[in-house]
């Protein structure tokens, strides 16, 4: 049966990134462009109708000014003195009806009122004597208008003065300029299109190398790398995904260093036990003895091997959940106590950085305690073992936090110097039993999970003297160390 989640997985997207990226850029761009032109037409057609209404209305005091005026005795002749003496602005015309009829029109005008529709429905709104204001379509025009009743005293006929503005002719300028800004925003739409096309292809570069970094690497070979440009968010990221694939490479390394020493350190007490029961006289007591105590030893030897191998696995997995202010004058102390059971020299604390700073207490304990053992076995067999710690500046003026541990045994010849700390890598042997060569490696774990490095030297006047040394945001409050003896 076919997974259904498997299948989403394996299914490709069917818009790429950079295309929703560009969308949701356009479907902002186009809102609000179509917000902002349909707000101004709004805005600018109200003021255009405000403005008609505003000369319809003036025109209503006009017409009573010129009608009192008028020296006319009749219905006509006023209404003749108004169309005179009212003239129409553009866009406008006027028109006076008497008892239903359209009567009287002015001779320039841009279109005629003179519709049968328009002359009835004056008639009719204007039964009752009042002024009225109102928007009609007529003659195929969209009109505003203002229906004027007129009358003189001792003529019974009914007159009504109409105004009317062609209100498409007026809003004309505010749709060409809306037509105008319709066609400024669909190029805008094209341009932003195309320069946010060629932005998102330039800011995605990156994560399109991620991807095709991702795609060739594989569990053998980790050494792609994408390169870095510029100083923003997504190449931020591209430095995290190169510093997580140095991570993951060296992990790699490790490991197969790891599978490959073992291998090699496995083999040969696996040959010994092996050899010696192929070779074992079942009949000769003795020989079965002997044979059982060496497969016993070598066995014991590689659960030994087993236990730091698993210790050193642990220390590189770990990812200092533990950090915590630890008083390095305390820690130094508590090593010295703790030391002083492994062999009966002298344990020294020679200096101290009197400082708190943040580290695992229990990681370093351990790796200084490993020093210790270690100088136990390879150091002199009897004298002082100084232990210390220091805090110095480098050459860039950053503050680093050294703890050591010092021997004055035969010390570690030029050759094994640049190996002493990997793994598997012993030195002489010592007055104390074999090691599995795991322990130095440990200490140089640790060292790096806290961001430094272990470090070995020539002790003067003969010995060695590990160095652990570690970045700490801690600076020196003075130059002079402060000298303890035990």
């Amino acid at each position: 049966m076919t997974d259904p989640i498997g299948v989403r997985a394996r299914r490709s997207p069917t818009l790429s990134v950079r295309v929703r990226i560009l969308a949701a850029i356009l479907l902002v761009t186009a809102a609000g462009l179509a917000i902002a032109g349909t707000t101004a037409y709004v805005v600018q057609s109200e003021r255009t109708l405000g403005e008609i209404d505003a000369v319809l209305i003036d025109t209503v005091d006009d017409v009573r000014i010129v009608a009192a005026d008028s020296a006319a005795r009749d219905l006509r002749g006023t209404l003749r003195a108004v169309i005179a003496g009212v003239r129409p602005a553009t866009n406008e015309s006027t028109l006076a009806v008497i008892d239903g009829v359209a009567a009287l029109e002015p001779r320039a005008v841009d279109f005629r009122l003179a519709d049968d529709a328009l002359v009835q429905r004056s008639e009719t709104e204007t039964g009752s004597g009042e002024v009225v204001l109102g928007t009609v379509t007529a003659s195929g025009r969209l009109l505003r208008y203002v229906f004027v009743p007129v009358s003189v005293d001792g003529d019974p006929a009914r007159g009504t003065f109409i105004a009317a503005f062609d209100l498409n002719a007026e809003l004309k300028p505010v749709s060409d300029a809306s037509r105008t800004y319709l066609i400024v925003g669909l190029v805008t739409l094209i341009v932003v299109g195309l320069v946010g096309w060629v932005v998102a292809g330039r800011l995605l570069r990156p994560i399109r190398g991620l991807r095709e970094a991702a795609a060739r690497i594989t569990a053998s070979d980790v050494s792609e790398r994408i390169p870095v440009v510029g100083h923003d968010d997504v190449s931020a990221l591209t430095s995290t995904v190169n510093d997580m694939l140095d991570r993951l490479q060296g992990a790699l390394t490790g490991q197969r260093q790891l599978l490959d020493d073992v291998g090699h350190e496995l083999k040969t007490p696996i040959t010994i036990v092996r050899g010696h029961l192929e070779l074992m006289n079942p009949d000769n007591a003795s020989d079965v003895v002997a044979t059982r105590d060496l497969a016993i030893d070598e066995l014991d030897r590689m659960g030994g091997l087993v236990r730091d191998i698993s210790a050193l696995a642990q220390v590189e997995r770990s990812a200092l959940a533990n950090v915590h202010p630890t008083d390095i004058t305390a820690l130094v102390e508590r090593v010295r106590l703790k030391a002083a059971a492994l062999s009966a020299h002298s344990w020294v604390v020679t200096a101290t950085a009197d400082v708190v700073v943040l580290v695992d207490a229990d990681k370093l304990t351990q790796a200084l305690l490993q020093l210790a053992a270690n100088a136990v076995t390879h150091g002199a067999p009897t004298g002082v073992i100084e232990l210390g710690s220091a805090l110095t500046l480098d050459a860039a003026g950053r503050p680093h936090l050294h703890l050591w541990v010092s021997d004055h045994g035969p010390g570690i010849s030029d050759e094994l110097l640049p190996r002493v700390f990997d793994r598997f890598q012993r030195g002489t042997p010592g007055r104390g039993p074999a090691g599995s060569g795991l322990g130095l490696a440990i200490v140089a774990a640790i060292a790096q999970a806290h961001g430094g490095t272990a470090l070995v030297a020539p002790t003067p006047g003969g010995g060695s003297t590990f160095t652990i040394d570690l970045p700490t945001d801690q600076a020196p409050a003075s130059p002079d160390l402060k000298d303890i003896r035990s």
